[in-house]
């Protein structure tokens, strides 16, 4: 079974990715973001919930927090590189 990804891409210093049936909704990464990038998506997923979506990716500073406090994994980001 394969999973959609959602990726956002601005002008901050990562791409954000969710996996949006994954997601049930706790919003952990949307509580606890710093930089108040994520809010919750107007979009219902497979399990009932509201997946996060990047409301101001360009103010992502590429910390982690948000995959490193989401319990099931339904959300990662790709640092972009320095030039």
């Amino acid at each position: 079974m394969s999973e959609a990804t959602v990726s956002v891409k601005g002008g901050g210093k990562a791409e954000i990715k969710v996996i949006e049936d994954r997601c049930k909704g706790c919003g952990f990464c949307i509580e606890f973001c710093p930089m108040h990038v994520l809010d919750y998506s107007p979009k219902i997923n497979a399990r009932g919930a509201h997946p996060p979506y990047a409301k101001n990716p360009d103010a992502c500073t590429a910390c982690g927090l948000c995959e490193q406090l989401c319990p099931d994994l339904a959300i990662y980001i790709v640092k972009r590189k320095e030039v």
